[in-house]
């Protein structure tokens, strides 16, 4: 599966950090991260709000510019060893420069002259999404918004929303999903994952988002899921994630298959990789084994998923060529 050329849509930058980047980060600033990791090395945390804890506290390590640059080297490198050659990266200006748009556009620089070098590198390319944060709230999520309006481009290609879904409603965070808007960005939102069938309605209806961020619990309401497949809008489905975090109980539980089926336009990620034990590879065989996907359905996979990838036409078109010629 690791030769499978693959597009990962939906991936957050800090959940991806390998744990022994965070705890080799941590020892050279002096950090405690007691309650970060279990015994044999790994993330620890218990449930889906312990995790975003967790998420919060190992980003404690990352403090500067240069800190990025090293997280965005680290991840890059574990995406292409699983065959990844474009990505799609959630960014919080939170994290980066507390949502200063001076701050922030200096970690931006970093994160991106790492990603171009990566790319000459590894040949794996990367584009940015900044996120808010929902569990922070709209004030916070303006701030976000005006650092994505401020330092949108080539690179910076997208404005979305994560965190706890079960904090506020997508309405509240219109102005920032304008704004963002306004300034060329292209929109997703994470919903149908804790919310429920009606959080993916609410996104749409009130965020006029394209993708969905999971979106799995669609399949709870039919009508719903015909009118994904009718709009064409794109769900950004992460089925390792599910499980690990208890949405669904088992793989062979799963809704992928069943949305396709439906007509749905599903993409494949990892969403937090490390978090959840998981690489791109791992989907893929964990979908082959439980669904009996083949290569043909993963090659209608990555080709979906640049489809609805946010960047320019001129990347996609190079971009579609890897895809034919691996």
């Amino acid at each position: 599966m690791k030769e499978l050329p693959k597009v990962e849509l939906h991936l957050h930058l800090e959940g991806a950090a390998p744990p022994e980047l965070i705890r080799r980060m941590g020892q050279e600033k002096s950090i405690n991260l007691t309650g970060v990791f279990a015994e044999d090395g790994t993330y620890k945390y218990t449930d889906f709000v312990h995790f975003l804890e967790v998420y919060e506290a190992a980003t404690q390590v990352l403090k500067t510019p240069d800190d990025y640059a090293r997280l965005t080297r680290a991840v890059l490198e574990e995406s292409a060893e699983q065959g990844v050659v474009y990505c799609e990266t959630f960014l919080s200006p939170d994290f980066c420069g507390g949502s200063d748009v001076g701050a922030w556009r200096e970690y931006l620089h970093a994160m991106q002259e790492a990603a171009d070098r990566a790319e000459r590198d590894l040949g794996i390319t990367l584009r940015g999404i900044v996120t808010c944060i929902r569990h922070f709230g709209p004030e916070k999520a303006k701030a976000s918004a005006l650092c994505a309006a401020e330092t949108a481009g080539d690179w910076l290609v997208g404005f979305g929303i994560a965190g706890d879904e079960n904090k506020g409603r997508p309405g509240d965070f219109a102005y920032s999903f304008d704004m963002a808007r306004e300034a060329g960005l292209r929109l997703t939102a994470h919903a149908g994952e804790w919310g429920g069938p009606q959080s993916v309605r609410e996104a749409l209806r009130d965020l006029k988002v394209e993708r969905i961020g999971h979106g799995v619990r669609a399949i709870e309401d039919l009508a719903l899921v015909d009118e994904l497949a009718e709009n064409g809008v794109v769900l950004e489905v992460c089925p390792g994630s599910n499980v690990t975090l208890g949405v669904y109980s088992k793989w062979s539980a799963h809704p992928i298959e069943r949305l396709r089926e439906r007509g749905v336009k599903v993409t494949v990620s990892t969403d937090d990789p490390p978090f959840f034990h998981t690489t791109m590879s791992r989907e893929y065989e964990a979908l082959n084994r439980t669904f009996g996907w083949d290569e043909e359905i993963f090659d209608q996979i990555a080709r979906t998923s640049l489809d609805a990838a946010f960047c320019d036409e001129a990347t996609k078109t190079r971009i579609a060529k890897r895809l034919e010629t691996s």
